[in-house]
């Protein structure tokens, strides 16, 4: 019988795809990070327990476009200084990826709150434009014109938090209780430039990053970096404490609801 491809692995194929799997070569990205400070209640209120806000209301948005071998992928988080257990990190609302391939493995390995989206990265000459849409709305616009190279950093450790959970098949509550992941990320940098520009948040239903404004920027940077990663389940998390806050991961219709801040659009 011809091998069919859907069959079980041998032991010997599972190794070998384990094997070459941990020999990725380096994968580097060319990415506009914006920092700013926002509003400190409304940043404590997207944070699930057992998250806590940090000393500083940081909101930090990353556009990246990443050379992986044969194509590029567009990715994009949207993310809120955090800690947990005596560590400062960043938690995510949310992940736009242009490619399935990235979207899968991150929502089901880490619990990463990936969704398929829009991600630009545009440069002519110094002018820079980077931006994130999904159905059809730009949501984050970062504008703005290289402003000089900055010294490159030391290689640094970042950690992300995510929550890593099953909705369960009767539709009420999970299939076994959520764990809060901890994903840490050696970053490395080999260029790094000054921007001076704006960020545009848009209204919508479906990504409602408008409601953690731009009270204060801090900066705006275009760089190249590569990055690896780890995760580890830091604990496991009561059910009842994470149910308010799983529609963060999905494109809920009962969203239509949720009337943006003084109900107008």
């Amino acid at each position: 019988m011809a091998r069919v491809r859907y069959g079980a692995r041998t032991e010997a194929e599972i190794v070998a795809t384990r094997t070459a799997s941990s020999r990725l070569p380096e994968i580097w990205s060319t990415g506009v990070v914006a920092l700013w400070e926002t509003d400190p209640d409304a940043l404590a209120a997207v944070l699930p327990p057992p998250l806590k806000p940090t000393g500083r209301p940081l909101v930090r948005v990353n556009i990246s476009q990443v050379d992986l071998p044969g194509q590029v992928l567009g990715a994009g988080s949207f993310a809120v200084a955090a800690a947990h257990d005596g560590v400062d990190g960043w938690y995510p609302l949310v992940m736009p990826m242009t490619l399935e391939r990235a979207l899968i493995g991150g929502r089901e390995v880490f619990g990463e709150p990936k969704k398929l989206g829009e991600v630009t990265v545009e440069r002519d000459g110094l002018v820079l434009r980077a931006a994130l849409a999904r159905h059809g709305i730009v949501f984050v616009e970062v504008r703005g014109a290289a402003a000089g190279e900055l010294p490159l950093p030391a290689p640094n450790l970042k950690t992300d938090f995510y929550f890593k959970f099953l909705p369960a098949v009767d539709g009420s509550g999970f299939d076994a209780d959520p764990v809060l992941v901890h994903c840490v990320r050696n970053e490395r940098v080999r260029r790094l430039e000054r921007v001076t520009g704006d960020v545009v948040l848009r209204e919508s239903m479906y990504d409602p990053v408008a409601d953690l404004p731009v009270r204060r920027l801090l900066g705006i940077t275009i760089g190249e970096k590569t990055s690896d990663q780890r995760g580890r389940v830091a604990e496991r998390v009561a059910a009842e404490a994470l149910l308010p806050y799983i529609h963060q991961r999905y494109d809920d219709p009962a969203q239509i609801l949720d009337a943006p801040p003084g109900g107008t659009v």
